[in-house]
C-alpha cells in the first residue's frame, strides 16, 4: 500500500467553469478517507483524477513516490468500486474475480490461490459458478469489491458504492466494508482507501478521517468526532449531524463578560462555558446549536427562547419537536420516556440551549468563533488520527 498526496489539484473544463479549486489532500498508508458532500461539490471528480479517469488541469497527484498525473489508470496501482458494479455479464464470478490477473498473465495457481483467498474473506465461495444476472445487490457489490482486493493495489478507490442498495443492506455492507479494512489492517496488510459518498451516515461510521466538500473545495478535514464537535464553519455544521444543526440568525453582545444571544426579539443570557471560548466581538452571527443539545422547557422559562410547535416526529426512541422561533425552526431531540405526551402542535414552549455545546459562526464568512483561539489551528488537521474501530 501506499499513502496518497495531493497538492493544489484543479479541475477546469473547456467551457471555463472550475470545478475543483486547487485542494491539497494527504492520506496516509493504511487510512480510510471519506469525501463527503452535496452532489455537485465535485467529489466524484477528485475520484476520478485520482484513478486518472479525468484529466488534471493543474497540481499534482502523487501516490507513494510516483507523480501520476500523466500516467493511464492501469499503471497507478489503483483498482476502483464503481456505483453500478461493473461486472462483466459473460463472465461467471470466479472469472470476473480473476480476469485482472489473467490480463496480467499471472501463473494459474496463484490466480486459482487468490481466487479462494478473495472469496472466501467475502464469504462468496458459493457465488463463483454463478452470473452476475443471478446475484442479490449485496453480492454483486461483494464480487466488484472482490475484483478490487484481488489486485492488491496500493489505492483503492470507491464511488459511492452503496447507492444502489436498500437502507438495510446499506447498513450490512458498511460494516462488512469497514471489517474487512479493519482485518487487513491487523494481518498486516494495510489498505489506503478513497470513498466518496453523498450519505453523511457512510461517511460518520466508515471514515479514520472525512474530508468534507463544497462547489470544489474542501470544508474541513477531520475525524468523525471532530467534525461533530468542532465544525470549522456553518456548512461543516449543517451538513454533519442528524437531525442537522440548528442553524439562525443572533445578535451577540456581553454584559459583564457574560455573552447575551438575541433570537427574533427574545434576549438569553449564556453564562455557561461560551464567554472563554468566543474570538469575536459584539454584533451578527449564526447561532448553532444541535437538536440534542436543547432542553424543552415551560414557556415563559428564564434565559430559554419561546416558541410554537410545529410538528412532533416519533422516532421511537426519542422525539423531534420543531418549534417556531421568530423566522426560524429549531428542532430539539427528547428520548421518548422524558416526553410531555400531552405536548400538540400550536402549543408554546421554551428551548434553553446549552452554553457548554453552542457554536456561534461569524456572519459573512460562516468561520465558527466559538472554539478557543489557541484551539483553531488544529481544525484542519492533515495527520491521521489513528482512530481504531
Amino acid at each position: 500500500m501506499a499513502e496518497l498526496h495531493l497538492r493544489s489539484v484543479q479541475k477546469v473544463y473547456g467551457n471555463g467553469f472550475k470545478a475543483v479549486h486547487g485542494i491539497d489532500l494527504e492520506v496516509a498508508e493504511g487510512e480510510f478517507m471519506v469525501l463527503v458532500g452535496p452532489s455537485g461539490c465535485a467529489k466524484s471528480t477528485t475520484l476520478r483524477m485520482i484513478a486518472g479517469l479525468e484529466t488534471i488541469s493543474g497540481g499534482e497527484v502523487r501516490i507513494g513516490d510516483r507523480v501520476v498525473n500523466d500516467l493511464v489508470p492501469g499503471k497507478r496501482g489503483i483498482a476502483m468500486v464503481f456505483q453500478n458494479y461493473a461486472l462483466y455479464p459473460h463472465m461467471k464470478v470466479r472469472r470476473n474475480l480473476s480476469f485482472g490477473l489473467k490480463l496480467k498473465r499471472k501463473p494459474k495457481p496463484e490466480i486459482e490461490r487468490a481466487t479462494g483467498e478473495v472469496s472466501g474473506i467475502l464469504e462468496i465461495e458459493e457465488l463463483l459458478e454463478r452470473l452476475p444476472k443471478q446475484l442479490s445487490g449485496g453480492q454483486a457489490q461483494r464480487v466488484a469489491l472482490g475484483r478490487a482486493l484481488i489486485k492488491h493495489p496500493e489505492v483503492f478507490l470507491f464511488d459511492e458504492p452503496l447507492s444502489n442498495l436498500d437502507a438495510k443492506l446499506r447498513a450490512s455492507m458498511r460494516v462488512r466494508i469497514t471489517d474487512l479494512h479493519k482485518r487487513l489492517r491487523d494481518e498486516g496488510r494495510p489498505a489506503t482507501v478513497v470513498y466518496v459518498t453523498h450519505d453523511q451516515v457512510e461517511a460518520m461510521t466508515m471514515g479514520d478521517r472525512i474530508c468534507v466538500m463544497k462547489d470544489g473545495k474542501i470544508m474541513q478535514v477531520a475525524d468523525p468526532v471532530t467534525l461533530y464537535e468542532r465544525p470549522a464553519n456553518a456548512f461543516v455544521a449543517g451538513f454533519i449531524g442528524m437531525p442537522e444543526m440548528n442553524l439562525a440568525d443572533a445578535v451577540l453582545t456581553r454584559e459583564g463578560g457574560t455573552p447575551r444571544l438575541t433570537l427574533a426579539g427574545q434576549t438569553v443570557t449564556v453564562a455557561d462555558g461560551l464567554a472563554h471560548r468566543l474570538t469575536l466581538a459584539d454584533g451578527p452571527v449564526t447561532l448553532g446549536i444541535r437538536p440534542q443539545h436543547v432542553s424543552v422547557e415551560a414557556d415563559g422559562a428564564a434565559d430559554a427562547f419561546s416558541g410554537e410547535i410545529t410538528n412532533l416526529e416519533f422516532m421511537g426512541h426519542e422525539v423531534n419537536l420543531h418549534v417556531k422561533i421568530g423566522g426560524a425552526v429549531f428542532v430539539a431531540v427528547v428520548p421518548s420516556d422524558r416526553f410531555d405526551r400531552n405536548l400538540q402542535r400550536r402549543d408554546r414552549v421554551a428551548l434553553r440551549p446549552n452554553g457548554a455545546t453552542i457554536h456561534l459562526f461569524e456572519a459573512e464568512s460562516g468561520e465558527n468563533v466559538s472554539l478557543g483561539g489557541a484551539e483553531n489551528g488544529s481544525i484542519r488537521t492533515t495527520e491521521s488520527s489513528g482512530r481504531k474501530r
